[in-house]
């Protein structure tokens, strides 16, 4: 799902992790080579599983590494939609094809899918179960498959790994008990995934196929303004350009950059943060850019930046709205020159970077302001990615999140909680969530902690009374009370009463500066 939780998903990347690690269940320890089958290669899929990689390529490692362990000359993932009762995959060791999708009980994976058990065909020249299809279609000559089912840890089936043509020769009754083994891993690799909450809890009356296309570990949401966001993503993170992230505080915008990092080309490089907001001024450009020995007193010896740390991967600058003016000096110039003097040096630093920014602030107030540069603005927003806040993704994707929220934390605090009650969903589905994803997941953590039994009620969602469950502006108004600035004026207002006055606050869960904030109130004469 952590510095700004995320839109997506699994927060507390270190607090999950510790927890996994001492109470987890036994997949835990086996995805991260601690047990026994560590020499099978699908267990490497592990340090994957905790990153916002695309789904494509997690499952094409997965079965890469399957096909390539059982000596397979092709090896083919089928995940199982359930609403439309077909097998399909995206992650299939078959470039002629950029999906694959069967009913159940078609072809050999069909089968096995249909009947829940393993099938060994050690010819396709006249087996019935066999679908040619799809080898007519690619010239692909298919002569023997193993195939077995995928559980989840509840034994429910999500998929069918299959191998095609083992290279040595025939495959034998023993490499179906080791396929078996690596397919329940694998099962328990994609339930620690986003993409099992995705296809096993959505709504069971859901029509539309499963796309994997533009799909990213760790972040959840279906809605249209998702969808361009994921596409810019896919985008971004396939090139070297400058990306600015945009969104109020809480959406994910560090989500979505360590996810811009981890499927760009420097994704074996380091991912470096700098935090602008909480560095003061005058240490700021050290920080960054390093210094030299003697630059100012105590400084006895030469001292990198984060620009050095992250060479040859990505700088993350978090809240760049409040980088100080002398310091964005600095950072147009790493951008154009690439770049940069440390703090008391005279010769030129290069720098092999790649600068992804997030703000929360209105830039294009700032530069009209003179707080922030013209020319630095233009050079970050090569490639600008606007994150949509909570209240206007809809229904179903605040549902979603608030599931696999519910799931987290119930397996954080050992809780037995498992659903809400109607009335809990109504008060969840109907609230504005000024904080986001990040005011969604605190509240359902909250509750799951409070809560007594099996089912969240209503009253046990930390959110305001009933009869004030309504988006700002929901109340009927006069026709001398419908202009924006109203609007915003009530809406600031509201979220100022929620809380308790602190504009600090106030302005974070707005999506504002502080001292934005404060103009507003004195313009309106508060």
């Amino acid at each position: 799902m952590h510095g700004d939780p995320v839109s997506e998903v699994g927060q507390r990347d270190g607090g999950e992790r510790m927890a996994t690690q001492e109470k987890g269940p036994p997949w835990a320890m086996l995805l991260r080579g601690m047990a026994p089958l560590a020499a099978d290669p699908i267990l490497a899929t592990g340090e994957l599983i905790d990153r916002e990689v695309a789904l494509c390529e997690l499952l094409q490692t997965l079965v890469s590494r399957i096909a390539r362990s059982m000596d397979a000359d092709r090896g083919t993932l089928f995940l199982l939609d359930p609403a439309r009762g077909e097998l399909f995959t995206t992650a299939a060791e078959l470039p002629e094809l950029p999906e694959i999708r069967l009913k159940v009980g078609q072809g050999v994976a069909g089968y096995v899918a249909q009947h829940g058990e393993p099938l060994n065909v050690p010819t396709t020249d006249d087996d019935p179960r066999f679908f040619r299809g799809i080898d007519e279609e690619t010239g692909y000559v298919t002569r023997s498959i193993l195939a077995v089912p995928v559980p989840d840890s509840s034994g429910r089936l999500i998929g069918v790994v299959q191998l095609l043509n083992k290279r040595s020769g025939a495959f034998t009754r023993e490499d179906s008990h080791r396929l078996e083994a690596l397919a329940r891993q694998a099962g328990l690799a994609l339930e620690a995934t986003t993409l099992y909450d995705a296809i096993f809890r959505r709504s069971e009356d859901a029509e539309a196929p499963v796309p994997l296309a533009d799909r990213f570990n760790r972040i959840l949401g279906e809605s249209p303004a998702m969808q361009r966001a994921y596409r810019l993503l896919t985008r971004a993170a396939d090139s070297e350009a400058t990306v600015l992230i945009r969104g109020e505080s809480g959406t994910g915008k560090e989500l979505f950059a360590r996810a811009v990092h981890v499927n760009s080309r420097r994704r074996a490089g380091p991912m470096v943060k700098v935090d602008c907001a909480a560095l003061p001024a005058q240490l700021i450009e050290n920080e960054l850019f390093g210094h030299e020995r003697g630059a100012y007193t105590g400084a006895e010896q030469r001292a990198e930046g984060k620009v050095d740390a992250a060479a040859g991967g990505t700088l993350f600058l978090d809240e760049i709205g409040e980088l100080p003016l002398p310091a964005q000096g600095k950072l147009l110039r790493l951008l154009q020159d690439r770049e940069f003097d440390r703090v008391g040096g005279t010769k030129p630093v290069k720098a092999d970077v790649r600068i992804v920014a997030a703000t929360n602030r209105d830039l294009e107030e700032m530069m009209e302001a003179g707080t922030f540069r013209r020319d630095l603005y233009y050079r970050i927003k090569v490639v600008e990615l606007t994150l949509p806040p909570l209240r206007e993704r809809g229904r179903a994707d605040i549902v979603a999140l608030a599931r696999h929220f519910l799931v987290m934390a119930a397996r954080r605090h050992g809780r037995p909680v498992r659903d809400l009650s109607e009335a809990a969903w109504k008060r969840i589905t109907a609230w504005h969530w000024p904080g986001n994803v990040r005011e969604l997941e605190n509240c359902i953590e909250s509750a799951v902690v409070i809560g007594e039994g099996e089912v969240i009620e209503a009253d046990d969602l930390p959110l305001p009374a009933r009869g004030e469950d309504r988006r700002p502006g929901a109340d009927v108004e006069t026709a001398d009370d419908l202009s924006l600035e109203a609007a915003e004026r009530r809406h600031i207002l509201s979220v100022l009463e929620q809380v308790g006055g602190h504009r600090g606050r106030a302005a974070e869960l707005l999506g504002i500066g502080r001292n934005t904030l404060t103009r507003k109130l004195k313009r309106w004469g508060l």
